[in-house]
């Protein structure tokens, strides 16, 4: 059976964020030269809109706001964790809805503080993942490189009003709505903006995928060795199958490959994402089958208690048993964390973005055990 087609996605609107100094010196082309600067400069090093930007002529202001307005319409803010998460549902200017997660992450004894942008890189999903709101909503379009770079764009003008967190946005990661190497287009040309303008170092971009195999093959050869997290959640085909459909194109055997291409390539750890589901996936043997891929190729493990999602008719694993099977791994020598589930009580963490809200009763997986 092969990946779940998305048919014909609807051209996104062109956004002022799709632009590049080229396309914004011939919309500016009447003016003098330096205004292309200005205009740059406000919106990637000041991160201000059209309309903030004191230095450019208020004509010019105006032009550039009336031929470009925003890509995204705040439709809904939620607040959770004492102000640390931000989720925003944002309306598109097609009437497509996405969601944005940022959060705060104080300073530790290892680590400086830091703020993380989650985005989404499509309207809805195609990969129908079961455990997944978004999955479970279906796919309306693939985002362009302009809706992307906005969702940071506006979570850093938030962030610099945050009292007393560290003003920056400092890390991105492409796991919000959508499958970011199905819009390989959309996906690369956010990063290349965030890297070369808004000056977020690779190392702090993490792609995310649920195995698409040509996707990670690409990236294995792009120019700027990204951080890549794979949606893994089984270690082996029968369940994969049940859980991440677009395991029946590319197996196992074939995803494993590629990872072990895009590492050879990068030295970039790559990251295993595991959602702990009771009585499916959270037994001592799947351990035992993540710990053995998990060895071949150096990787990290992030194990992520289920979180709730409506249509879906299993629940997380228990605390006990998250501990457990974390503990198994690191037995035998498997670098594993577990997720702090921030956001859950907003249905901003892992696997609950679902901007329209819906969802589609899906099949019990535990009847594959």
């Amino acid at each position: 059976m092969s990946a779940p087609d998305p048919g014909r996605p609807r051209q996104a609107p062109t956004t002022l964020y799709d632009l590049g100094r080229t396309a914004l010196g011939e919309l500016l082309e009447h003016e003098p030269s330096y205004r292309v600067d200005q205009l740059w400069d406000g919106l990637y090093g000041q991160f201000r809109t059209p309309e903030e930007i004191t230095t450019l002529p208020a004509a010019l202001r105006r032009l550039v706001s009336e031929a470009f307005p925003p890509a995204l319409a705040m439709a809904a803010e939620s607040v959770t964790d004492g102000g640390d998460t931000v989720k925003w549902l944002w309306e598109l200017r097609d009437g497509a809805a996405i969601e944005t997660v940022l959060m705060h992450y104080p300073a530790t004894a290892t680590t400086g503080a830091r703020n993380t942008v989650c985005v989404s890189t499509q309207a809805g999903c195609a990969m129908a993942c079961s455990f997944c709101a978004t999955g479970q909503s279906g796919f309306q379009r693939h985002l362009s490189t302009g809706e992307i770079v906005e969702q940071v764009v506006r979570a850093q003008q938030h962030a610099s009003a945050w009292p007393e967190r560290r003003r920056r946005v400092s890390n991105v990661v492409f796991m919000g709505m959508g499958e970011p190497l199905a819009n390989m287009g959309g996906t690369w040309g956010a990063v290349r903006r965030l890297h070369d303008d808004i000056g977020i170092g690779a190392r702090h971009l993490t792609i995310s995928t649920v195995g698409l195999v040509p996707g990670i093959r690409r990236l294995a050869t792009a120019e700027l060795p990204v951080n890549l997290a794979v949606s893994l959640h089984a270690a082996d085909d029968a369940l994969r199958d049940v859980l991440v459909p677009v395991n029946r194109r590319w197996p196992l055997g074939e995803l494993m490959e590629a990872c072990e291409a895009y590492f050879e390539a990068t030295r970039r750890r790559i990251t295993f994402e595991w959602a702990l589901i009771s009585e499916v996936n959270d037994r001592y043997e799947d351990a035992d089958r993540l710990a053995a891929l998990a060895n071949r190729l150096q990787a990290h493990v992030n194990l992520i208690p289920l979180n709730p999602t409506p249509g879906y008719p299993v629940r997380g694993s228990s605390r006990n048993r998250v501990h457990a099977f974390s503990q198994r791994l690191r037995d035998v020598g498997v670098n594993t964390t577990i997720r702090d589930t921030r956001g859950s009580e907003i249905d901003a963490a892992c696997g609950q973005l679902r901007a329209d809200h819906t969802s589609t009763p899906v099949h019990d997986p535990r009847s594959v055990r």
